[in-house]
C-alpha cells in the first residue's frame, strides 16, 4: 500500500487541500462563514440539485438501457460479437468533450435531425441524458457483462431442475452473484454523471451547470476561490459519503465466484424471447452508439461545396491566428503518448492497490489495519467523484517549486489522468484477485514459491484478462480526460480534447468542421486498438472479467 498511498497523497490530495486552503484562508485565518454564504445563493442551490437527479437519472437510465446489453454479450454468440463488443466501447474512450460533439451534431443546431426535421434536442435536458448513457453504456457492459460471462450457468440450472421458475432461479442464483459488480458499475456511472463536465459544458450552456462546471466557472472565469473552495468541499463530502455506503453494501453482498471460461457460458439464441432480447440490444445500439458515430463522421466529411476531406487537410497546417503553436495533427500524437504513459502508471499503481485490499483480517493482517485497508479502498475511488478541474488547478499552485517543480515538464499531464485511470484499474481486478483460491497460493509456498513466484505463476495467469481490461480501461479515460489537462497542457503540447474544445468555442465552418475531423480520427484509432484487444482477449486460458 506504501506506493499508492504516497501517490495519491502527492498528487491528488495535496492539490485539492492546497486549493480548499486557499479559497478558504485567503488572509491566514479559516473562513468557514463562506460555506453558509455561498450554499445560501439560490443559483448555488440550483446547480446542487441539477447535479443530483440529473445523476440519478442519467444512473438508472443507463442500468436500464446497458443491462440488457451485457446479458446478451456474455450469454449470446452471435456473429460479429467481438466488432460489435469494441464498437460500443469507443464513445467511453471518446473524450467527454467529444461525446458532447458527438450529440450536438446529432441533435443541436446544424445537426442531422435539425437539418432533416427541424429537431432539436439540445435546449433541454434529454440530450444530456442521452449523452451521458451513450457514454457510460460501456461501463455497464464490460464491468457486468464480463463477470457474468464467467458465472457457471450450472448453477441455475441446478436451480430450475429443483423446480425454480427462470425467473426465481436469476433472482436467487445469478442476480446475488452479480450485485458487487451492478453496484460498481452504478457507482461508476453515478460519479462520471454527477462530475460530469465536457458534456454538460456544452450540451447544457448556460442553462444547465453541475458542480463540475460551476467549480470551473468560478475558478477560470471569476477567480472566485472561495466559491470554488466550498463547493469542492461540499462535492468530496458527497463523494465520501456515497462511497463508505458502497462499501458497506458490496463487503455483505460479496460472495466467492464460481468462474469458468467465458466460452463455455455463450451460446446461440433460442426461441422468440431471446431473439427478440438480441434485436432490441443490437437496435438500441444503433440508436444510441452508432448513430452519433455515424453523424461524427459525416459532418467531418461535409463542407460547403458537398463532402470531401478539406478539414482533415487543414489540420496538417499551424494556425494563423496563434490559438495552437503547432499542427492539429501533433495533438493526436500527443494524446496516445501522455495516454500510454498515464496507463502504465495506473496500471501499477491499482495493480499494488488491488493486491493489497486483497489481505484480510486474520490473514497476516491485523484488524486495525484491516479496517484502515477497507477504508483506503473507499479513498481509491474519490478522484472519480471529486472535481478533476481543482486537481488540474491544484498541480499548477503546488508542483511549481523544488523538489516537485513539474509545471514545465510532460510528465504532469500523464499523473493527472493517471488518477482517475487507477480507480478503474482496482475496481475491475479486485474481485478477479478476490476469486483466486487462497489455498493456491498456500500450496505454492509450501512447495517453496516466493511471494513474488507464487503471484507470477498463480494469480497473473488468472487475472491476465481483467489486467488487460483494466489497462484498457486506464487508457480510455486518461486519453478523454479534460478537467484538469485543461487547466496544465502546455500550448506546444496540447491533447485532443483541449484542442477539440477550444475550436468548438471559435467561429467559423472550417473550426468546428475541424473539431469534428479531430474526433472522427480519435474515434477511428480507438475502435482499431479496441479490436486488437478483443481478439488478444480471445485467448481461452483465462476468463473474461
Amino acid at each position: 500500500m506504501l506506493l499508492p498511498v504516497a501517490f495519491f497523497a502527492v498528487f491528488f490530495a495535496w492539490p485539492v487541500a492546497s486549493i480548499v486552503e486557499r479559497g478558504l484562508r485567503p488572509d491566514g485565518r479559516w473562513e468557514f462563514g463562506r460555506f453558509g454564504e455561498t450554499l445560501a445563493r439560490p443559483e448555488i442551490l440550483d446547480v446542487l440539485w441539477f447535479t443530483l437527479w440529473q445523476a440519478l437519472a442519467s444512473t438508472a437510465l443507463t442500468l436500464l438501457v446497458a443491462l440488457p446489453g451485457a446479458y446478451a454479450f456474455a450469454r449470446f454468440d452471435f456473429p460479429g460479437k467481438q466488432v460489435l463488443r469494441a464498437v460500443v466501447t469507443v464513445p467511453f474512450v471518446l473524450p467527454t468533450v467529444m461525446v458532447g460533439t458527438a450529440f450536438l451534431a446529432l441533435v443541436g443546431r446544424r445537426g442531422l435531425l435539425d437539418d432533416w426535421w427541424g429537431l432539436r434536442l439540445d435546449t433541454g435536458v434529454w440530450a444530456i441524458l442521452l449523452a451521458h448513457v451513450f457514454f457510460n453504456y460501456a461501463v455497464v457492459v464490460r464491468t457486468v457483462g464480463g463477470l457474468w460471462s464467467q458465472l457457471d450457468p450450472r448453477q441455475e440450472e441446478a436451480a430450475r431442475v429443483l423446480g425454480a421458475s427462470r425467473w426465481r432461479a436469476w433472482r436467487t442464483v445469478t442476480l446475488p452473484t452479480l450485485m458487487p459488480s451492478v453496484a460498481a458499475a452504478a457507482l461508476m456511472v453515478f460519479l462520471f454523471t454527477a462530475s460530469s463536465f465536457g458534456i454538460v459544458q456544452i450540451l447544457g450552456g448556460p442553462a444547465y451547470s453541475t458542480l463540475e462546471t460551476e467549480i470551473y466557472r468560478q475558478t477560470a472565469d471569476r477567480l472566485q476561490l472561495s466559491t470554488a473552495a466550498v463547493l469542492t468541499m461540499v462535492q468530496f463530502v458527497a463523494v465520501g459519503t456515497v462511497l463508505a455506503v458502497h462499501a458497506r453494501v458490496v463487503r455483505r453482498r460479496e460472495t466467492a465466484l464460481r468462474l469458468v471460461p467465458a466460452e463455455r457460458t455463450a451460446r446461440r439464441p433460442h426461441g422468440p424471447g431471446q431473439w427478440a432480447l438480441l434485436g432490441g440490444v443490437l437496435l438500441s445500439v444503433a440508436l444510441l452508439i452508432l448513430a452519433p458515430l455515424a453523424v461524427l463522421v459525416e459532418r467531418s466529411l461535409a463542407t460547403s461545396d458537398g463532402y470531401g476531406l478539406d478539414y482533415y487537410r487543414a489540420l496538417g497546417h499551424v494556425d494563423e491566428g496563434g490559438t495552437f503553436l503547432v499542427p492539429l495533427t501533433d495533438t493526436i500524437v500527443n494524446s496516445l503518448q501522455y495516454a500510454l504513459a498515464a496507463t502504465g502508471i495506473a496500471v501499477a499503481i491499482g495493480g499494488l492497490a488491488a493486491a493489497a485490499l486483497t489481505r484480510r483480517a486474520g490473514r497476516g493482517v491485523g484488524r486495525g489495519v484491516g479496517r484502515l485497508v477497507r477504508g483506503f479502498d473507499a479513498l481509491l475511488m474519490l478522484p472519480l467523484g471529486v472535481s478533476a478541474v481543482t486537481v488540474g488547478f491544484g498541480f499548477l499552485i503546488t508542483l511549481d517549486e523544488p523538489p516537485l517543480d513539474l509545471r514545465a515538464s510532460w510528465i504532469l499531464v500523464p499523473l493527472a489522468q493517471a488518477l482517475v485511470g487507477v480507480p478503474f484499474v482496482v475496481r475491475i481486478m479486485l474481485p478477479v484477485l478476490r476469486a483466486v483460491d487462497e489455498r493456491l497460493r498456500e500450496a505454492a509456498a509450501v512447495l517453496g514459491a516466493s511471494p513474488w513466484r507464487a503471484w507470477r505463476e498463480v494469480d497473473l495467469p488468472l487475472v491476465r484478462r481483467a489486467l488487460l481490461i483494466a489497462a484498457g480501461f486506464a487508457f480510455a479515460v486518461s486519453l478523454g480526460e479534460f478537467g484538469a489537462t485543461v487547466f496544465i497542457a502546455r500550448p506546444d503540447n496540447p491533447t485532443l480534447p483541449v484542442a477539440v474544445a477550444r475550436l468548438l468555442g471559435r467561429p467559423g465552418e472550417l473550426n468546428y468542421g475541424q473539431a469534428m475531423a479531430l474526433s472522427t480520427i480519435l474515434m477511428v484509432v480507438c475502435a482499431v486498438s479496441l479490436l486488437l484487444l478483443e481478439r488478444l482477449r480471445s485467448d481461452r486460458t483465462s476468463g473474461e472479467f
